[in-house]
C-alpha cells in the first residue's frame, strides 16, 4: 500500500503519524513540492503543512496541482489526510473557501474542542472533549460542503472535518512537543513580527508533550481506518 506524501517545506515532515503509517502497512512515498499523476491511485495520500496559502498558487504552481489530485481522488472517494495547509487544500477541493482568518494567526499549544459527531467519530470516539494540540495558523476556510465538522477553537470553528473516507486536520496532531520547540526556535523572528514571543510560546510544551499519549492513539486509529479502506 502506497501513501504518497505532499510535503512543502523540508522541516515540515510525518512526525507521529510516519511511523504509525508504516506500521499499518503502508510504503511512504515523499514529494516535495511536487505531485504526479500516478498518485491519483495511491491507496492514500497524505498533504502536510507549509508557509504558504491555497489561494498563492499563482507564486506557488504546484498547489493548482495538488488541488488537481485532490478534487480527483475526492470525486472517486479515495482516502485523503490533510493537515494544516494540507486540510486547507482539502477543504478547496472540496468546494470550501480558503482565506486569511480575521482573528489573526494561531499558534502555540491550546485546545480544541470536539463536536458531538466528532465524539462519536470512529476514529476520534475515544478523546477527552477538550485535548491540547499545537496550532500554527493564520488561514481558515468556509465550511466544507458535504463534511462533518469534527473539532473547533474558540478563534477559529474549522478545526478538523471528516468528508467520506477522507479528513482534514487543521492543527498538527503529528508534531510532538520536541518538534515543535524547534519550529518555535526556527521562527523566532516570524512570530515577533506577529506580536508573538516564542520563549513564551515554549513554556506550554509540556502540555503537549503530556498530550502526546492520546494523539498517538489516535493517529493509531487513524493509520488503521486508512488500512481498512485501502484492504
Amino acid at each position: 500500500m502506497r501513501a504518497v506524501v505532499l510535503q512543502h517545506d523540508e522541516h515540515e515532515g510525518l512526525g507521529l503519524l510516519g511511523p504509525v503509517l508504516a506500521q499499518e502497512g503502508f510504503t511512504l512515498v515523499k514529494r516535495l513540492r511536487q505531485v504526479r499523476r500516478e498518485d491519483v491511485g495511491a491507496e492514500l495520500v497524505v498533504v502536510l503543512g507549509g508557509p504558504m496559502g491555497v489561494y498563492e498558487a499563482e507564486a506557488h504552481p504546484f498547489l493548482r496541482e495538488e488541488l488537481a489530485v485532490l478534487t480527483e481522488r475526492l470525486a472517486l472517494d479515495r482516502a485523503c489526510l490533510g493537515i494544516c495547509l494540507g486540510s486547507q487544500l482539502l477543504a478547496a477541493a472540496a468546494g470550501a473557501e480558503v482565506m486569511p482568518g480575521k482573528n489573526g494567526i494561531e499558534v502555540g499549544v491550546a485546545p480544541v474542542r470536539w463536536t458531538s459527531e466528532g465524539l462519536k467519530d470512529p476514529v476520534v470516539a475515544g478523546v477527552k472533549a477538550r485535548t491540547q494540540v499545537a496550532h500554527w495558523h493564520g488561514d481558515t476556510f468556509t465550511p466544507v460542503p458535504g463534511a462533518t465538522l469534527l473539532a473547533s477553537t474558540d478563534r477559529y470553528v474549522q478545526q478538523a472535518f471528516r468528508l467520506g473516507r477522507s479528513y482534514g486536520f487543521q492543527f498538527h496532531p503529528e508534531l510532538t512537543a520536541e518538534e515543535m520547540g524547534q519550529w518555535l526556535e526556527r521562527g523566532s523572528q516570524e512570530l515577533a513580527s506577529r506580536a508573538k514571543d516564542a520563549a513564551v510560546l515554549r513554556q506550554e510544551l509540556g502540555k503537549l508533550r503530556a498530550a502526546e499519549p492520546e494523539w498517538l492513539e489516535l493517529l493509531h486509529r487513524l493509520a488503521h481506518h486508512f488500512a481498512k479502506v485501502a484492504r
